[in-house]
């Protein structure tokens, strides 16, 4: 075994990486009228699209599936082994059937594709080698061909297993495109986590549970004091008889007006408020607000209605609470 000090690490990573972008490069030569026959096969199925393999080329196809069923295509994973063994009932006489394998000529492949075929199911055959069993049975051939694996002993599955990730993504975006697929329809199949949060969440979903302080223009610094205190936000909107707002008042505008020595009995809401406040609407995305509270380096928004009612407040904290920081 060779020792660390014998080998130069970053040079053999290099070398892997430069293998595998080579091997994704060349698949620009492939995408011909097969991968346009296979997309339009797909994309016009009233079934799903079922994706098998063996090995490595099964990893491939699992995250295919994933990558497809998320982004508005039906698609189900069928292992070679499995499907031969009783799990061929998965596949629907409308499904497309397409399989995945560098050589084409796995055992369980050579049994698993005219059982496919006899079904008279589409299909495809995703393969890093066109003259092989599994090219020749299928009705249309994504040629994955790689010159060489990065392994060192051009053996492990490195290059030709990239080749796969990449042409199944290419697959994929091509059917989103074909679908009009939009953000929208990502964050209905995306609705936990961050990303789906970042997609479907507004300022509407938010703000409703805080706490919605408000005075008067004429409010005393007395009243003022309470209202900030007792809804315990730091903060308060200042709005006029039709509940427009007229600015905010927050603790670091009480401890100025303070340093100012000035008269405290006769001060009222109007003389020490904040006029323009930062806003949003209700219907903005909870992102918008947290890029607004970034780019101005604040903590909270007053949310209001396009026509500018006070609504309420979006606080840092209601966001930092839903994951999206």
């Amino acid at each position: 075994m060779s020792t660390v000090s014998a080998i130069d690490i970053k040079s053999v990573a290099l070398r892997t990486i430069g293998l595998e972008a080579e091997a994704i490069a060349s698949l620009q030569t492939m995408v011909n009228d097969d991968f346009e026959k296979a997309v339009k096969a797909i994309y016009e199925t009233k079934g799903r699209l079922v994706i098998s393999g063996i090995g490595k080329s099964a990893l491939i196809a699992q995250k295919l599936v994933a990558t497809l069923n998320s982004t508005g295509t039906p698609a189900v994973f069928l292992h070679a082994a499995d499907a031969i063994h009783g799990d061929l009932g998965m596949i629907q006489q409308e499904d497309v059937v397409m399989i995945i394998s560098k050589s084409g000529e796995s055992p369980e492949i050579k049994v698993l594709v005219p059982l496919v075929r006899n079904f008279g199911n589409i299909l495809i055959g995703m393969v890093g080698n066109t003259a092989s069993f599994l090219a020749r049975q299928s009705g249309i051939v994504l040629n994955t061909t790689v010159s060489q694996e990065a392994c060192p002993n051009n053996l492990a599955p490195t290059s030709s297993t990239t080749a796969q990730l990449v042409m199944g993504d290419a697959i994929a975006v091509s059917l989103m495109e074909l679908k009009g697929f939009t953000s929208e329809d990502f964050a209905r199949f995306h609705p936990g986590g961050t990303l789906g949060k970042k997609l479907y969440l507004h300022v509407s979903d938010l703000y409703v549970n805080n706490e919605k302080p408000h005075v008067a223009a004429s409010a005393s610094l007395k009243e003022v004091i309470v209202e900030i205190s007792k809804k315990r936000l730091g903060t308060t909107a200042v709005t006029d008889d039709n509940n427009r707002l007229l600015g905010i008042i927050t603790d670091g505008d009480l401890r100025r007006m303070l340093e100012k020595n000035i008269p405290l009995d006769s001060v009222t809401a109007k003389e020490i408020m904040t006029l323009n406040p930062k806003t949003i609407t209700a219907d903005a995305l909870a992102v918008e607000a947290l890029d607004r509270l970034r780019k101005f380096d604040i903590n909270q928004l007053v949310v209001v209605t396009g026509d500018g009612a006070y609504l309420g407040f979006i606080h840092l904290h209601d966001l930092i609470r839903e994951g999206l920081i």
